[in-house]
C-alpha cells in the first residue's frame, strides 16, 4: 500500500484553512449581530444606517458559514 504523502499533506492544509476561515467568519458574525442589539438590548449602540449594515453583516457571514457546511455535507453524501 502506497500513501501519497503530499495530496494527504494537501488534503490536510485545505481542510485546517476552511475551518479557521468558517470559524472567523461565524465569530465577525456573531461580533456583528451583537453590535445591532439583537438578543438583549445595547443601550449605547447607535440606530439607523450603521445598524442595518451591522445586520447586513452578519446575515452575510452567518450565510458564507451555511454555504460552506452545505457545500461540505454535498460532497459527503453521494446522488
Amino acid at each position: 500500500m502506497h500513501i501519497d504523502w503530499g495530496a494527504l499533506a494537501g488534503v490536510f492544509g485545505v481542510s485546517l484553512g476552511i475551518t479557521v476561515v468558517v470559524v472567523v467568519m461565524f465569530s465577525l458574525g456573531l461580533a456583528a449581530w451583537a453590535r445591532t442589539g439583537h438578543g438583549e438590548p445595547a443601550p449605547g449602540m447607535p440606530r439607523g444606517r450603521h445598524r442595518k449594515v451591522a445586520t447586513a453583516t452578519a446575515v452575510l457571514c452567518f450565510a458564507a458559514c451555511l454555504a460552506v457546511a452545505a457545500y461540505g455535507i454535498d460532497l459527503i453524501v453521494p446522488g
